[in-house]
């Protein structure tokens, strides 16, 4: 992506340009006169804020409804937004939830039903981003991205040749220079891909083999993150990482050595949406807000500084062909058939997955314990050994005084 050749436009320039439909597009509702505060949950680093000269979603949005304040707030996995929001169900409005984490949410009535005459732009979504597994009868959710998981590398230190499939992540010549998931769905799915399994198991000694086959990784691992991953690959102080294609597309941007692989052995394709919680206090205007990142103009601004990919076709149109073109964002057939969707566990398998990743998270380093055991034996051996031959040596030196 070239940013720099972007800036910032204004919501009356937006009103114009979005001429997909002279009456959907932008044809937003009037809201309530008093002030609203609409709280939003979502990702790090998942809308475009206005840097390098992209469109400010929040911004425009408060432009256009100036009787509503946008309260942007973050987390950094789909467990935590689900701890979040069980702890205190009126907490938001408005969450983007993956696709397994919004079948769990409505399996546990946790979301509310979408009024779709306040979301006229869903039109826009393609039909293949229409009635998803994870919400058959769209009543729940709308597409907000969509894009894959893989591996992303520093091609500077890491020999091509190695650069086989997720194996990778456990090629001991990398040691300290790997970085891992830290949640434990994404981490087991990429355990359970390595071992020739499917990312959905909930079979027990599948996820104790994935438990053994991640703490024998633990060793080589620099650390678990998140969005943490973003400073330590763009840096070069990890070399190796799984993560989400959408933002390889970012990172390749601070630093050109970084590569992007799609393993054979297959990966996570997800779709994020936008939902409701069932006891939101403000849901119309969420809705306004889920059909203002609906509009192709703004849906396409905002994805294409994010890096990932757009449910609708029509957003396209306001998007940089280099970004459109990108086989990393928008891989062909072949590529997507390795692909595999999360679905929500069983409350079984999530409690049982839970407490195996706590298990790795810690469990001994025995070979880090082992290797400094030996060392620790084999210095004491050396020192043991020349205390008394030095010893020795003094004993020797007194006795031919004495003489």
């Amino acid at each position: 992506m070239i940013r720099s050749k972007l800036f910032c436009i204004p919501a009356a320039t937006l009103l114009a340009a979005a001429e997909v439909s002279a009456s959907a597009a932008f044809s937003y509702m009037p809201v309530q006169a008093a002030q609203t505060s609409l709280n939003v949950y979502n990702w790090g680093q998942y809308i475009s804020d206005g840097t390098d000269g992209y469109i400010d979603v929040i911004a425009e949005f408060e432009a256009a409804y100036p009787d509503i304040k946008v309260n942007y707030m973050t987390f950094d996995s789909n467990e935590t937004m689900y701890t979040k929001l069980k702890t205190d169900p009126a907490a938001f409005d408005l969450i983007i939830p993956s696709d397994y984490m919004i079948e769990k949410l409505a399996r546990e009535n946790m979301l509310a039903e979408l009024d779709f005459d306040n979301i006229p732009n869903f039109e826009y979504v393609d039909e293949a981003f229409r009635h998803p597994a994870f919400d058959p009868e769209n009543k729940y959710s709308v597409p907000y991205t969509w894009g894959c998981v893989g591996i992303i590398y520093n091609s500077r230190y890491v020999n091509e040749d190695d650069v086989t499939g997720w194996e990778l992540l456990w090629n001991p010549t990398y040691a300290g220079k790997i970085l891992m998931f830290d949640n434990p769905r994404d981490a087991f799915a990429v355990a359970e891909l390595e071992l020739g399994y499917s990312l959905n198991t909930e079979d027990p000694e599948i996820l104790q083999a994935a438990t053994q086959k991640l703490i024998e990784q633990k060793n080589l691992v620099q650390s678990y993150v998140m969005d943490q991953i973003f400073d330590k690959l763009e840096r070069g102080e990890a070399w190796i990482g799984p993560y989400y294609a959408g933002d390889y597309l970012t990172m390749v941007e601070e630093n050109e050595d970084l590569e992007f692989l799609f393993p054979e052995e297959g990966f996570n394709l997800f779709i994020d949406s936008c939902c409701i919680p069932k006891q939101a206090q403000h849901k119309k205007e969420a809705e306004l807000f889920i059909n203002f990142l609906l509009d192709p103009a703004v849906c396409g601004q905002n994805l294409e500084y994010l890096g990932y990919s757009v449910p609708e076709t029509a957003a396209k149109e306001f998007m940089d062909p280099e970004v459109t073109e990108s086989e990393i964002a928008y891989p062909d057939d072949e590529t997507l058939s390795h692909g595999e969707a999360f679905k929500a566990l069983t409350d079984q398998g999530n409690q049982l997955m839970n407490e195996l990743w706590l298990t790795v998270k810690t469990s001994d380093d025995v070979l880090g314990r082992y290797i400094i055991i030996t060392v620790a034996a084999i210095i004491l051996c050396i020192g043991l050994w020349l205390f008394f031959k030095v010893r020795k040596r003094i004993i020797k030196a007194r006795r031919g005084t004495y003489k």
